[in-house]
């Protein structure tokens, strides 16, 4: 059993977007959320979890070359691919005039990896 299956992220994941979702949408749709602010939201909802699965949030800088963030959108982006997860979707935000992107995790910045053509991966619930 993966590390996905064997901790329900796929479940978690589905609560941090519908906790994100807007009530009126409008004529662009549910909100996306970066792999970033999905990473964070489950570090802190299942801190446990994330000490399990022993990967840093992510971002720019961290030394590592695996990270939770990574983790998430590659394992999201597989299964929408694949159609395992059809309630979801992705996109991706281009990084040409990206300079930097930063988020927050317990007080501490964290920047966005900006790699290859694409500064990040974004996930929203379907309509």
């Amino acid at each position: 059993m993966s590390e996905w299956e064997t901790h329900g992220i796929e479940a978690k994941i589905h609560d941090i977007l519908r906790d994100f979702r807007s009530n009126e949408p409008g004529h662009l749709g549910q909100p996306f959320l970066s792999s970033y602010q999905i990473t964070i939201a489950f570090a802190k909802r299942y801190p446990k979890e994330t000490a399990t699965l022993g990967w840093p949030i992510g971002g720019a800088g961290t030394g590592q070359r695996n990270s939770l963030a990574q983790y998430i959108a590659g394992q999201l982006s597989q299964r929408i691919s694949d159609k395992r997860i059809t309630d979801i979707e992705g996109v991706w935000l281009h990084k040409e005039y990206v300079q930097e992107i930063k988020f927050t995790h317990e007080s501490q910045p964290i920047a966005a990896s900006l790699q290859q053509e694409v500064a990040l991966s974004m996930f929203r619930l379907k309509d």
